[in-house]
């Protein structure tokens, strides 16, 4: 579009800036850059939101004082957030002149990705909750029963929905505390020789814990919206793990006629009834520390990778190194303990995480000297991936909390009604 004019004015919130009509067509900014090349008053108001052909001024409605610090950028080259001004609202209006992440500093490019990865999960949060809710009212509409299995969808699911969701969590938690009582307590040595008194009230207890855990289960899978996605979810998974082994072993009774000490007696038996302890994990429904160490661990899976790379390598280096100095290098007279490379990873594993359970340790002065390096360069890469796993930790747990608090003020709602 051929200005009228030789300076163009470019109002911005009220505030008015005039360049020559030739620098408007190499302008950092993409979107201003974009006005020398419309062809007609109707693509320049697909660019701004108004123009007066007169005084040959654009108008833009937009924050003001954010597109002041991004013309400090187009003069100085350096892009910083406004003082008391949301990340996110800064970021919008860098993205509408046609800048990216990349042109802030790096100070304020963390300040970003933080604020954005917290908003991002509970934005995600509150958009599948109100889908949720959205899909409920839309199917109530159509079956009266509908909001009677969310009801009960989000009693089983969510143990702070409601105070009946509170309570059944309870009795679950109680029946997971007996359970493992139970299991712990028939490992031990006069358990075993004071059995034959209390077996059938042994086999009552755990028929009664399997039996809530079976209904639960099943419940669950029934008012589930999504039955496959409910058999993907870890939890349930592990759900169902716990449960298997008893009808196996009840089942194994049945079909071979075999009493309980000799099945006790089978390898595989007593795998599988170990396998009970998975239990304790369903504890994760309910209280959020668990939930904070789960999500943590899902987020920093990269961390945890890198950190498994870190000790990998060293025990490689190291473990070479200490096979070299304590048996290689004096095959007569060498410490047996370090034949093997495989060995002397083992000493190298307990020595980077400073445990040193002194079962082997070297007897030269060179492995000796390789030990303490050992042992700070484990103290070092150990360190380093740590620093983001406790950000990350902290940041789920505050997240969850807030969750936490918001179902909490809904319960209280409800229970006051």
């Amino acid at each position: 579009m051929k200005f009228g004019k030789s300076v163009c004015i470019i109002n911005v919130g009220g505030t008015k800036y005039a360049f020559p009509k030739d620098v408007i067509k190499d302008f950092p900014l993409r979107r201003v850059s974009r006005l020398h090349s419309c062809a007609s008053e109707r693509e320049v108001l697909e660019v701004c939101d108004d123009y007066d052909r007169e005084r040959n001024e654009f108008f833009f409605d937009r924050h003001s004082e954010a597109f002041g610090f991004i013309m400090l950028y187009v003069k100085y080259g350096k892009l910083r957030f406004v003082p008391h001004m949301c990340e996110l609202s800064f970021y919008n209006e860098m993205i509408y002149w046609g800048l990216e992440s990349s042109h802030l500093e790096f100070c304020c490019q963390r300040r970003l990705d933080d604020r954005m990865s917290d908003t991002y999960t509970h934005f995600t949060e509150e958009h599948h909750e109100t889908d949720d809710e959205f899909r409920t009212d839309a199917s109530s509409n159509g079956k009266r029963d509908s909001k009677w299995l969310e009801r009960m969808r989000r009693t089983f699911e969510e143990p702070t929905s409601s105070l009946a969701a509170q309570i059944l969590a309870s009795v679950s938690v109680i029946f997971v505390i007996v359970s493992m009582v139970m299991l712990c307590a028939s490992t031990l040595p006069d358990w075993k020789t004071a059995e034959s008194n209390i077996v059938e009230e042994h086999r009552i207890i755990e028929a009664v814990c399997i039996g809530w855990f079976t209904a639960e289960c099943i419940v669950r899978f029934i008012v589930s919206r999504d039955k496959c996605e409910f058999v993907r979810r870890p939890l349930n998974i592990i759900d169902l793990l716990a449960i298997t082994p008893y009808y196996i072993s009840v089942t194994m009774t049945v079909l071979t006629g075999e009493n309980s000490q000799l099945q006790r007696a089978g390898v595989t038996l007593r795998v599988l009834r170990m396998m009970r302890i998975f239990w304790v994990i369903k504890l994760a429904r309910h209280f959020l520390g668990l939930q904070t160490l789960g999500l943590t661990l899902k987020r920093c899976y990269r961390e945890m990778v890198m950190l498994l790379v870190f000790i990998c390598v060293a025990m490689a280096i190291f473990g070479a190194l200490a096979q070299l100095l304590e048996h290689g290098l004096d095959l007569e007279s060498g410490n047996e303990e370090y034949a093997s490379i495989p060995a002397a990873c083992w000493w190298v594993i307990i020595s980077m995480t400073t445990v040193g359970y002194g079962d082997m340790y070297p007897i030269t002065v060179p492995g000796r000297v390789l030990g303490g390096l050992c042992v700070v360069s484990g103290i070092v890469l150990l360190a380093l991936p740590i620093t983001f796993i406790y950000h990350s930790f902290v940041q789920c747990y505050h997240e969850l909390k807030f969750r936490s608090a918001r179902c909490t003020r809904s319960l209280s709602a409800e229970f006051l009604n």
